[in-house]
């Protein structure tokens, strides 16, 4: 075959020289360009030789598409790649953070957070495999994730992205990566990109790096730390990644002392790419170019010379993809980024695609598609959702513990904002961007869960907001409340609070005033629990942002299923005490590190 790179036969790297050879430049800086699919057409992936396109958070084909209609579209669009001349298949890329989170009808995991509570590395890669058969069911290549970043500081909005605040625990659940990917053989070189087949998707393992650093737990603010400290506390997980063949690694708005991470040619070139031997691309955050200057997209030709000169492979563009080629154009026949520079670039996404498989396979393989949400994936959400409970308190007088409940009692209250909300408990990041209230997919309320487990005799009372009223004559033998946080993402989660939304506390205390309470408690991160609040509940179960399988939590609250989370972050008792965590600062937490009953 005189066309090397068409041949599956051939090495990789003989491929990616030989195609390469035959690019034109126009063709090598449409390759590192990812655009939205709502400016995506046929034309401008034909034209403008476009090499990945994405969804951003909650961008979908139309309202409650499935599976089958996601992969209809993206297969739209690969079909338009595979007409250009050299025929170079698209990548296309979904925030699938915590199951293909973005469709309707697929399986909802618990967010990192609660992961982390579980401590179970081998459970977290079985969710990544689940994950990834449900990605490339509905089209797509590419997840965004694992999020890799150490959270020292709940304040911060994406604390729940996180695995928790120590390192340790980080390291260990980045098994995430094997289970998208697979596993890599032994004796496969490390930071080489590894793709095992097509029930797999590309990894990218993000922020790098510090992200979960920052200064108050701002959102994309600045880490002021030493390059030792870097390294050992949020650099370290990059290391297993890069072990397991992560094919990319996205960029972190945040800065390292005072510096952008997207202009940083020292660690994204001198660190990750050659003392860390990464050889799979690095993409930019979603308009990470336009938020380098302010006003927002200002500067915009020299935001494009300073990522690329750092060592950015692909730029998530997502919408001004012309002013973006035009502009790559010119600063590559001026001279200002270097011909090698961009020959680098492509290398990179090239051996990625080779990898991945997408020459031969480039189009949906839609057996894939009975697996979406199918019974085993959502038992396997249900074991990670018990898994991750963390019981914090049980009985006034631990003699005399109110859990577990008693499934046959007469008469039950069910109560609180996150009782019966399937939005609440997944968060953010499902089905939409930020998240959002009510039935927003196919999924078991703690509700639902609580009234398929109690006995035909037991009367189930259930109120969204109780009054006083709701207790004349009525004789409850305990209730159950739940209560949280509401779905939020980045910026517009910091929080500098950190109390109960909607209420909560007040809620619960109004019940546990006058019966046995079990508070659950759905949350991102450690809250505010105001001392009188923890003497007048029972107990107190931790349940995270458990996903679409709210049955994992009456597994372990009737006692089919013992309590085994443990916290993987400090439960602060004010915020005045933030940041706090272990080994360091950790005086006096109201729960240390690791704590559960």
């Amino acid at each position: 075959m005189d066309c090397v790179y068409k041949d599956p036969t051939a090495p990789v790297e003989a491929r990616v020289k030989d195609l390469l050879s035959r690019m034109t430049l126009l063709e090598k800086i449409g390759q590192m360009t990812q655009i939205e699919r709502s400016v995506a057409t046929a034309s401008v992936i034909n034209h403008r030789f476009i090499g990945s396109v994405l969804s951003g958070g909650g961008s979908k084909p139309f309202e409650n598409a499935k599976s089958a209609d996601w992969a209809e579209m993206i297969d739209g669009f690969q079909k338009a790649a595979l007409e250009t001349r050299l025929g170079i298949p698209i990548i296309y890329g979904v925030d699938a953070v915590h199951g293909n989170n973005n469709v309707y009808g697929t399986t909802i995991f618990p967010h990192n957070v609660g992961l982390g509570a579980t401590r179970d590395a081998d459970l977290t890669r079985k969710i990544g495999e689940a994950t990834a058969i449900e990605v490339r069911a509905s089209g797509a290549h590419y997840a965004f994730a694992p999020c890799v970043a150490v959270s020292r500081d709940p304040r911060w909005g994406r604390s729940y992205e996180s695995y928790s605040e120590d390192t340790e625990v980080v390291r260990k659940m980045t098994s995430l990566v094997s289970g998208l990917q697979g596993q890599p053989p032994e004796g496969h070189p490390k930071g080489y990109p590894f793709l095992a087949g097509r029930k797999n998707v590309l990894a990218s393992a993000k922020h790098f790096v510090g992200d979960g650093g920052t200064e108050t737990g701002i959102n994309e603010g600045n880490t002021i730390t030493s390059y030792e400290d870097l390294e050992r506390i949020h650099l370290a997980p990059y290391l297993d990644c890069l072990s397991q063949g992560v094919c990319t690694v996205m960029a972190s708005y945040s800065s390292w002392n005072g510096r952008k991470l997207h202009v940083d040619h020292f660690l994204l070139t001198e660190v990750l790419k050659k003392k860390l031997g990464f050889m799979g691309f690095i993409i930019t955050d979603w308009e990470a170019l336009d938020r380098l200057y302010v006003p927002h997209g200002s500067n915009y030709r020299q935001s494009i010379l300073s990522t690329i000169n750092a060592g950015i492979d692909m730029v998530m563009v997502p919408f001004r993809y012309e002013l973006f080629l035009d502009e790559f154009l010119s600063l590559v026949e001026s001279g200002e980024i270097a011909m090698a520079r961009i020959d680098d670039a492509v290398e990179r996404i090239l051996r990625v695609k080779f990898v991945a498989g997408l020459f031969e396979y480039p189009l949906t393989d839609l057996s894939l598609l009975d697996v979406v949400g199918c019974k085993a994936h959502r038992e396997l959400a249900r074991e990670a959702v018990r898994k991750s409970l963390v019981l914090l308190k049980n009985g006034k007088d631990p003699k005399k513990p109110l859990l577990p409940l008693d499934k046959k009692a007469k008469r039950i209250l069910v109560a609180g904002t996150h009782a019966d909300n399937l939005g609440y408990q997944c968060g953010g990041w499902t089905i939409t961007w930020e998240g959002t209230t009510g039935r927003i997919t196919e999924g078991t309320t703690i509700l639902d869960a609580i009234k398929e487990v109690v006995g035909d005799g037991t009367e189930l009372t259930y109120e969204l907001n109780p009054s006083p009223e709701t207790f004349s004559g009525q004789d409850f033998s305990f209730a159950i409340v739940a209560v949280g946080e509401g779905p939020y993402v980045e910026t517009g989660g910091d929080d500098l609070e950190l109390k109960i939304p909607f209420d909560g506390a007040e809620l619960v205390s109004l019940v546990a005033d006058r019966v046995p309470t079990l508070m659950i408690l759905v949350t991102g991160r450690p809250l505010v629990l105001e001392p009188q609040l923890l003497e007048k509940i029972d107990a107190l179960a931790v349940a995270w942002l458990p996903g679409s399988e709210g049955r994992g939590v009456t597994d372990v609250i009737f006692g089919d299923y013992a309590f085994e989370g443990r916290l993987p972050m400090t439960w602060f008792r004010s915020v005045d005490q933030l940041p706090i965590h272990a080994g360091d600062n950790s005086s006096d937490p109201l729960f240390p590190f690791g704590f559960g009953l």
